[in-house]
């Protein structure tokens, strides 16, 4: 073997035949790095084009600077409420790189260029004249007549005051992941706000044990019903929810409750609209997409980048930059991320090796999130960074330096895929517990993943919640703890079961989508025209499991039990699971993770008074239970006594009442 052979190779012999591809991928890499290096002076000076693009004040001079990259275009004007929207009074000067640039002076325009101006820019090109929002801009808000956006000069008197941050992103060994869109989480039928989420949601949060948040939907997005995935205007956070300062406010209460704040981040495509987004600025179609068919995601419907143009690679540097700096964000949840990672989008079955290494792989787009993951690093150590990736290229959450991408975490995709598949067309009595242990384990060794049990995306329009698959219309009627109901009974323990399951098998993080800690029914459906623009299912019913009546409760203090029981034990950071029962009669799945034995019943109805399974020696001795799924406050029966220690005897087995439906976690007695 070579001395100076890549580690992910050393530790994947299967990864030798494509040896020369993934040396290949760290020498393109670290070739543009140095080239970077020595024309910029470094990766993060590289990634300061918002700190000269865009609006920019002067000191020296005192005054405004203006400036936008538009190679192709014939002429740019800036226009806006300062100069009563005159369309050629302001022109802007260009330079040899294709920078159009104007300087507005304090003493002629301090009290007409202020802030809260609203501002565009007139662009000509081949396509006539168009106003276009700038493409760094801070802020863009939307009229509520015209329901025209429009760009937003912001620039406060006062900076934002962080005070002194003891929060510590390095902290976060075991990220716990409370996924959650700010417009969304209220109750009441209409869009939240930054605010409300930090005083009506970030408590609930922080007592329910999570220690990150993810937010969805931050950078401004045209169309509300795209869930934030059809973005604009990159460094603008989205209006809809208030002001960036409300924003920063709610990033900063966070930390003081020593949570992570994690952004979902889209750089894998952008919103096709021309007068709210980046396509066509300079009426070209390749300024910061690829040309043509390339440039064009048909199932998105959306715009594609060239990671490899420089200009385009700084844009969206600058904005990972900015938004760690500006905002204080811990991280990034990359989406998108196996579009990206090839030219095909992953729309196929990735069946060998092979399918990661030819020709298909887009190399530039990989430069470019080794880059971004590199940076993200250096401006905040011990920052989180996510993929969402469902190829599961290998290195992808690996250091560069050993042949990876630089990703901390993998999202595990197939899990969701896996518990809707297995609900909607599986009785109970069919489930196969090979293929629940083979789901949950089926991920690289060294490489991190998120696990999780429901996407947002499966409660979109036209599926629904694990608890609805679960209880469906019976929620509506069934839910008061006084009510007895066999459909109720099954749904919330199963909901329970699941979510155990995978959080205690699938991953060294975990990941739940707002709401579905405590079972929330029925789907996701974002005002629309289909709807009648209604905002009934795009908002969280805090006050089901605000009513001390219903068994919403039960749900949510299994939540916050288990995620306390997960954090106080380590179990995202144990060491690999090691299987120790597999009862496909039972359905029984037990396994020990670290010190910890997981046991699982799974069947409807068969109830073991003297179950019996056999330990390892190093494991024998007496067990007593931590945790129990069929506790009484969690809404199941109390069958099993957890005052009890179970002995192993002397041959080395274990015997206790394993009841059917239930989740036992032991622990050794010392």
């Amino acid at each position: 073997m070579s001395k100076n052979r890549l580690q992910l190779i050393q530790d994947d012999p299967w990864l030798e035949p494509h040896e020369g591809e993934i040396e290949a991928r760290y020498q393109r890499y670290q070739e543009l790095l140095q080239q970077l290096n020595k024309t910029f002076g470094s990766l993060k000076e590289f990634a300061s084009a918002h700190h000269y693009l865009g609006f920019t004040y002067d000191t020296e001079k005192q005054g405004w600077h203006y400036r936008e990259w538009a190679p192709q275009a014939h002429q740019l004007f800036l226009i806006g409420d300062f100069n009563m929207w005159n369309r050629s009074s302001h022109p802007l000067s260009r330079d040899s790189q294709g920078v159009w640039e104007i300087f507005l002076p304090d003493k002629q325009y301090q009290t007409l260029f202020v802030h809260a101006s609203k501002l565009k820019v007139l662009v000509h090109s081949v396509h006539g004249q168009q106003e276009r929002i700038p493409a760094y801009i801070r802020r863009v808000v939307q009229d509520e007549d015209s329901k025209d956006f429009c760009g937003q000069h912001w620039a406060p008197d006062r900076p934002f005051e962080w005070g002194n941050e003891d929060f510590k992103i390095r902290d976060i060994k075991e990220p716990v992941i409370y996924e959650c869109h700010v417009g969304m989480a209220t109750e009441r039928e209409g869009v939240g706000t930054y605010t409300e989420f930090k005083n009506l949601v970030l408590p609930r949060i922080k007592k329910l044990g999570y220690n990150t948040i993810q937010m969805m939907a931050v950078q401004e997005h045209p169309y509300y019903g795209s869930f934030g995935y059809h973005v604009s205007n990159f460094f603008a956070p989205c209006s809809r929810f208030g002001t960036p300062e409300e924003l920063k406010d709610l990033i900063k209460t966070a930390h003081q409750m020593g949570i992570a704040v994690v952004m979902d981040l889209v750089h894998s495509h952008a919103v096709k609209n021309i007068h709210e987004g980046l396509n066509e600025f300079d009426g070209s179609d390749y300024q910061y997409f690829h040309a043509g068919g390339k440039g064009y995601h048909s199932g998105w419907d959306s715009k594609l980048f060239n990671y490899g143009k420089w200009e385009v690679m700084q844009f969206l540097l600058s904005n990972v930059r900015y938004w760690l700096e500006e905002f204080h964000f811990d991280g990034f949840r990359f989406d998108g991320v196996t579009s990206m990672l090839y030219e095909h989008h992953g729309n196929i079955a990735f069946n060998s090796y092979d399918d990661y290494y030819n020709d298909k792989v887009d190399r530039e787009a990989v430069t470019y999130l080794s880059l971004a993951n590199n940076l993200a690093h250096e401006i905040k150590p011990g920052a989180i960074s996510i993929a969402e990736d469902v190829s599961g290229m290998p290195g992808l959450c690996r250091p560069v330096e050993e042949g990876g991408v630089g990703f901390d975490y993998r999202l595990a995709m197939g899990i969701p895929d896996f518990w809707i598949k297995v609900l909607k067309e599986q009785r109970d009595e069919d489930w196969n517990i090979w293929d629940f242990w083979s789901v949950m384990t089926n991920r690289r060794h060294n490489e991190k993943t998120i696990a999780y049990c429901e996407s947002h995306d499966q409660a979109l329009v036209g599926d629904k919640t694990i608890a609805f698959w679960l209880m469906d219309k019976w929620m509506y009627w069934h839910m008061q703890k006084d009510d007895e109901h066999l459909i109720i009974d099954r749904g919330i323990a199963l909901h329970k079961m699941i979510r155990l399951f995978t959080i205690a098998l699938g991953g060294e993080g975990y990941l739940n989508f707002m709401g579905n800690e405590f079972g929330h029914p029925e789907w996701v459906d974002f005002p629309r025209e289909g709807n009648n623009w209604s905002f009934k299912h795009a908002r969280r019913q805090w006050s089901l499991v605000d009513n001390a009546m219903l068994k919403y409760q039960f749900l949510q203090e299994f939540d916050k039990d288990m995620i306390a029981m997960v954090k106080n034990h380590h179990v995202l950071s144990a060491v690999q699971e090691d299987s120790l029962n597999m009862d496909e009669v039972n359905k029984v799945i037990i396994f020990k993770r670290d010190h910890l034995i997981f046991l699982f019943n799974f069947h409807p109805i068969n109830s073991i008074e003297n179950y019996q399974f056999t330990l390892p020696k190093d494991l024998s001795g007496g067990y007593r239970i931590v945790f129990n799924s069929d506790d009484k406050q969690y809404g199941g029966h109390g069958r099993v006594d957890a005052s009890m220690i179970y002995s192993t005897d002397k041959s080395g087995q274990l015997s206790l009442y394993l009841t059917n439906r239930t989740a036992l976690v032991l622990e050794k007695v010392q």
